[in-house]
């Protein structure tokens, strides 16, 4: 391993020098190659006098620190507490060092790229507080500073954290504990920066952003519908029930696995990516191998084969064919998004599939396991006002991802119809939506209690929308369109969360 050990004491014989010192001795018996930057040593102007601090010329040790950087795959700050924060000379070097297109590069207001993503460092501090009213009472001001907002924003993540204190009341045994517990953290890169909980726990947090669970909600409320609709009020069956969610859940972790494995070259350019588009970007990022992710893909679709199959057996007995040939029409459509040879996100067909999967696919769902049969009226005219309340939302995500998928070969909906058509589109669906509710509210006495605030509730929900479409249809687009995107996400509520209301009271 590479470790770049930063003394930001100005005295070179000091405690926090010792710990220095211990710490790479420590690395270095690791096996770890290791430089050093004693910050007290360097000669640098702390201040930035440039509008930005790109646009102030680095003096010679500095030049070198970057490069030191770069080199590094872990780093090591040792730095006294002082006034419950670093000292001005740490703070200084941080000003000049991390430089935007050397550690950061902006993208949008709100969105940066993290240029020094994939290292790791250890913050080793002193100070004359007891740590535990510094963490406690203070909450630790100098340690957020520098390992969230400092580093955290770079893509350095912080590994451990070593509070040496309180010093002022320290005797020679204490400070050879100090000591030894430094010379210690520096041993233990012969394993790694991470400890095995920390690499678990980084593995667990890299597939839960793989899954991108902040959809999976709506399949659930839609297919639970399904489900109510077809018992008439009676208690649901609990194993087909429980059972047919799981294979949708797998379904569901099937097909995002496989947009970020074949839409990896379109997110890989993708700059607008954000939580509703450009996919998980975990394999962008690294923070997943195709390894893995081919892997994640294998385990969830046999899973979703396994549970189909238990399915079946699960199942009433007069349903069970019915329920295996929805689930597997359905299972082909999610899966074609972005799967050759059909790719139908490739062909602008992908919004209308998201469209029919995600309304009348996990209604008709949940519909066939109570026993209820596919060509029943009720549950494909309930899920018709959820599907063109789907594509508000699905026509917004691609505006964002657009350049992207254009020069990647992709030829999205928004890509053919460019992004300001695609908005009118998404107008058109938004206020399309609550007039079918209400339609089918006054036809279908069967509806009217299911749809009814469907309608009401909808149709305010789509003036609101309607208006802030307009607005970016009509004026400058820019990069992230993430706050229409969560309006058109939350319209979609309205057509799955009261008809659940209403056929769970019955």
């Amino acid at each position: 391993m590479r470790c770049l050990l930063i003394l930001a004491h100005p005295r070179r014989d000091s405690l926090c020098g010792a710990l220095f010192d211990a710490c790479g001795e420590g690395a270095r018996q690791a096996g770890a190659e290791c430089r050093e930057l004693v910050l007290g040593e360097l000669h640098f102007d702390p201040d930035v006098h440039a509008v930005s601090p790109e646009q102030q010329p680095l003096e010679p040790d500095l030049q070198r620190a970057q490069r030191d950087i770069q080199w590094a795959e872990h780093l090591v700050f040792v730095y006294p507490t002082w006034w419950g924060t670093f000292p001005a000379l740490l703070k200084g070097f941080l000003d000049r060092v991390l430089t935007p297109g050397f550690a950061f590069r902006h993208v949008t207001h709100d969105r940066w790229d993290k240029l020094l993503s994939g290292r790791t460092a250890d913050l080793i501090t002193t100070m004359d507080t007891p740590p535990l009213i510094y963490r406690l009472i203070y909450r630790a001001p100098g340690q957020q500073a520098l390992a969230r907002a400092t580093l955290g924003y770079c893509g350095i993540r912080s590994a451990h954290v070593e509070t040496c204190g309180p010093v002022i009341a320290a005797d020679a045994g204490q400070r050879q504990q100090w000591l030894d517990r430094a010379r210690s953290i520096g041993a233990r890169l012969a394993t790694g920066a991470l400890s095995p909980s920390q690499r678990r726990w980084q593995r667990v947090g890299a597939w839960l952003a793989a899954l991108r669970l902040q959809f999976y909600p709506m399949t659930w409320i839609a297919y639970t519908v399904g489900a109510l609709l077809a018992t008439g009020g009676a208690p649901l069956a609990m194993a087909p029930y429980l059972v047919g969610y799981l294979v949708l859940f797998l379904l569901e972790a099937a097909t995002v696995f496989l947009n970020d494995w074949f839409d990896f070259d379109s997110d890989r350019i993708n700059r607008n990516g954000g939580p509703f588009t450009g996919g998980s970007r975990v394999l962008v990022d690294g923070q997943l191998d195709h390894a893995a992710m081919r892997q994640g893909i294998a385990l969830s679709m046999l899973g979703a084969a396994g549970a189909l199959a238990v399915l079946a057996a699960v199942a009433p007995a007069a349903s069970a064919g019915s329920a295996v040939g929805v689930y597997t029409v359905f299972a082909v459509l999610a899966l074609a998004y972005t799967v050759p040879p059909l790719k139908l996100s490739h062909r602008g067909l992908g919004e209308v599939d998201v469209a029919l999967t995600h309304s009348i696919g996990a209604v008709l769902a949940g519909y066939v396991v109570q026993g209820g049969h596919w060509a029943d009226s009720l549950p494909w005219l309930l899920a018709l006002p959820l599907g063109l309340a789907v594509l508000p939302s699905i026509l917004l995500a691609g505006c964002p991802d657009r350049t992207a998928d254009q020069a990647a070969g992709k030829r999205t909906l928004v890509v053919r119809l460019g992004p300001r058509a695609a908005i009118r589109l998404a107008m058109a669906a938004c206020l399309a939506a609550p007039a079918i509710a209400a339609l089918l509210a006054l036809t279908r006495t069967d509806l009217s209690a299911l749809l009814v605030w469907s309608a009401a509730g909808g149709t305010l929900h789509a003036i609101w929308l309607w208006r802030c479409l307009y607005r970016l249809a009509n004026g400058e687009l820019p990069d992230r369109i993430d706050g229409p995107i969560v309006l058109a996400l939350t319209f979609i509520l309205w057509f799955c969360v009261p008809p659940l209301i209403v056929l769970a009271r019955a």
